[in-house]
């Protein structure tokens, strides 16, 4: 091959490379483009709580967007349209795949938050089991400790107090079943054992004067009196205070 056959082929060699160059560089920008356009859409589908379909829209981006800011904002979205439309099993695996993978998104304190929430949300009545209001009072109080001056945090204290709540109202209603099955004995461990959990709920005042009444029921009313001269500090409702003194003098 000639000089200027040389030339030649490294001239056009250049050219495609710059060409190939030109169009990865222009390319790109245009995907970013496309992936915002995606993006808003999306949130204006959340914004109308049409919930499966921001679903589908977030999935996308955030699987074409992997480890760029738009995809981890995705992440989190895909995660709020379950949350919103009450999917709390997807939403709490779709929260948690952000915190493990984007650690430093700008959304993991409130993707900690919304965990908290979906426990909340799946905690039942007082009568069933309550494993996931055990699971709430953890993900609170890790909450808490991690993030002591949330805007949440207010609102998290709040919660931990009305699930303590729930919690000692089962023990308070199995402790009245004892009672009725006349099984004085198991009503006292259960209310012993609520006021040792719960010490800080509604249910301490009343929980006092059913011990005092299962005595009483049961015969011991020396007991009774000592457990009502021992705990009558305790007793800070007047309304249960005055049940308490009237089972301990009932039959003097």
């Amino acid at each position: 091959m000639n000089g200027k056959g040389k030339m030649k082929r490294q001239l056009n060699i250049i050219l495609i490379i710059t060409l190939l160059f030109t169009a990865c560089s222009s390319s790109k920008p245009q995907e970013d483009v496309d992936l915002q356009v995606q993006f808003d859409k999306a949130k204006i589908s959340l914004e109308k709580k049409r919930y499966l379909r921001a679903q589908e829209e977030f999935n996308t981006i955030a699987i074409k967007g992997l480890h760029t800011d738009l995809g981890d904002d995705a992440q989190f979205y895909l995660a709020e349209s379950y949350f919103l439309n009450k999917e709390y099993v997807l939403a709490i695996a779709e929260y948690d795949r952000l915190i493990r993978r984007m650690g430093f998104s700008e959304f993991v304190q409130k993707a900690r938050w919304r965990i908290c929430q979906c426990y909340v949300k799946q905690s039942p009545k007082f009568y069933h089991e309550q494993h996931s209001t055990d699971n709430a009072l953890s993900k609170l109080q890790e909450f808490l400790d991690d993030y002591p001056n949330s805007e949440f945090a207010e609102e998290a204290m709040e919660t931990i107090g009305e699930l303590r709540n729930k919690l000692a109202k089962k023990l308070y209603e199995t402790g009245r079943l004892y009672i009725k099955m006349e099984e004085y004995e198991s009503a006292i461990i259960a209310y012993e054992d609520l006021l040792s959990k719960y010490y800080d709920t509604d249910f301490v005042s009343d929980s006092h004067v059913q011990i005092i009444k299962c005595y009483t029921l049961s015969d011991d009313l020396d007991k009774a009196k000592q457990y009502y001269l021992d705990n009558k500090k305790q007793i800070i409702k007047a309304d249960q205070l005055a049940k308490a003194e009237k089972l301990v003098n009932k039959n003097r």
